[in-house]
Parts: structure tokens; sequence; C-alpha cells
């Protein structure tokens, strides 16, 4: 009789488990290295922004799930299967930031695409499909790169940076005006936003204010920039103006989670 009962208790939690609702709400992440999660073994200091949102939100509510990946684009993150992983885990009511630009802008054939054009129609698709799945999308456009130079250095592949050491950056003069090197890169996800009725939320003119605001020296702050023997896990130094350092990251996810609750007023119930 005894065991009976416990069995019925037990059965009884289990179900009112089941029937009890998740409370939380999550923000999925897609994007490229800007927002990546990255190796911080060996005391490592590059980060990525969709690394330091969790600490915006309160995690008995948000859950952050960053998807983001070193080096993808649009058109890559499709190619590899990442989107269709990220679509399996999407419930309704989930959000889904999605920002990409930096490496649709290189030359290669497996990352390239043409703004107004293959970008468009892929930023659409994730629009599209998020919403099948009964999420919410949210276009943002890419963060700025740290571009004082009054010649905008070559570059092909910001991946490279991570191999690069002080002596390899740039040594080119730098200016007072921060010069933008997206284009219309920059322009293709309002845009997109614009048409499908989709919340957008500026990250490049957010995070371009916040270069310009701190100055040349002042950015630098911000990104993987350091002198030979600086920093320990760098000790010959880096210059590297597109990917943050763990300040930096800290600063942008701040700066996007307040831009992100303006654009959707309920989640600043959950702003940290």
């Amino acid at each position: 009789m005894k065991s009976k009962f416990v069995f019925l208790i037990l059965a009884g939690a289990l179900l009112l488990s089941a029937m009890t609702p998740d409370k939380t709400t999550t923000i999925f992440v897609i994007g490229d290295s800007t927002a990546a999660q990255k190796d911080t073994t060996g005391g490592k200091q590059e980060r990525g922004w969709g690394m330091m949102l969790q600490q915006c939100f309160d995690a008995d509510y948000i859950v952050v799930d960053n998807h983001a990946v070193n080096g993808r684009s649009s058109k890559s993150f499709i190619d590899e299967g990442r989107w269709d992983k990220v679509l399996a885990k999407i419930k309704p009511g989930d959000y889904v930031i999605i920002q990409f630009g930096h490496n649709d802008e290189k030359p290669q054939p497996a990352r390239h695409t043409e703004p107004g054009s293959t970008f468009d129609a892929n930023l659409a698709r994730y629009v599209r499909q998020t919403r099948e799945h009964g999420g919410i999308p949210v276009l943002m456009n890419a963060v700025a790169r740290r571009n004082f130079f009054i010649q905008t250095p070559q570059n092909d592949d910001d991946e490279k940076l991570r191999n690069s050491t002080f002596k390899d950056g740039a040594q080119q003069i730098e200016g007072q005006t921060l010069i933008d090197t997206h284009g219309l890169y920059r322009v293709a996800p309002k845009h997109v936003a614009d048409s499908m009725h989709c919340h957008f939320v500026d990250a490049n003119r957010i995070t371009s204010e916040l270069e310009q605001r701190l100055g040349t020296e002042g950015s630098k702050k911000l990104h993987m920039w350091f002198l030979p023997g600086q920093e320990p896990s760098e000790p010959n130094g880096k210059q590297d103006n597109t990917h943050y350092n763990i300040y930096g990251a800290k600063v942008v996810a701040r700066l996007l989670a307040d831009a992100l609750c303006d654009e959707i007023p309920v989640l600043s119930k959950y702003r940290k």
C-alpha cells in the first residue's frame, strides 16, 4: 500500500512537471566572428559580443544560445547545415538575431554574396524560416570595424588577423574620423527588414558611434590591439581592428542589448 502511495506521488509530480510550461525564452544568435563563441583556454582574450549577451538578461527567463561562428557568411552558414540545426531548436516565441556581412564581403566563392541580390535573399530566407517555426526574427547589420586609416588597408580575410603579430599590422597613417568598410552590406539588412516588416537593430550605427566617440586611441581598447609584451596571451602583440577583446565584447553586448530592448520592449522586463 505504501509503495503504491509513493508511486502515485511520483506519477503526479511527473505529470505536473510535464504540464508546467517552460518559462524561458531563447534568444538565438547567428552570425560571424564578431559575435561568435571563442576558445578561451590559455588566457586567450578574443571574445564575440554574443558570448556576453547572456550577462545582460535574467537567465531564469531569457537563455542566449549563440551559434555564431568565425568566418561564416549568410551563405556558408546555410551551406554548412548550421542554420538547419538552429531551426530544429526554435520554439514559438523564441528570438533569432541574424547578423552577417563581414564575410559576405569577401571574394571567396564559398562565402561571397552580393548586396541587393544574394545577400538580401539569404537574409530574407532566415526571416521567413524563423517565422515558419514560430520564432521572431531580428535583423542586425554588421558591427563597424575600427578603421581610422586615411587609406583603408586591403583585407581579403579577417580570419588571417588571428595569426598576425603587431609588426604585421597596418603601418598607415590614421586620422580622426572613422571610415566605413561595409558599404551596401551595411544598408541591405535594413531594406530587408523594412520589406518584410521585421525587427531591426542598427548595430553598425551603434558601434560606429562607439568607435568614433572613443577616438583613434581609445577605440583600441575594444579590440585585439596589443603592443608586444602588453598581453601575456599575445606576447608578440597584435593589431586586429575587427575582433573584440573581453572588454570590447562586454561593451558592445550591453549596447546591443539596450537597443534590442528598445526595439522589443517586452524584453526590457528581463534586462539586467
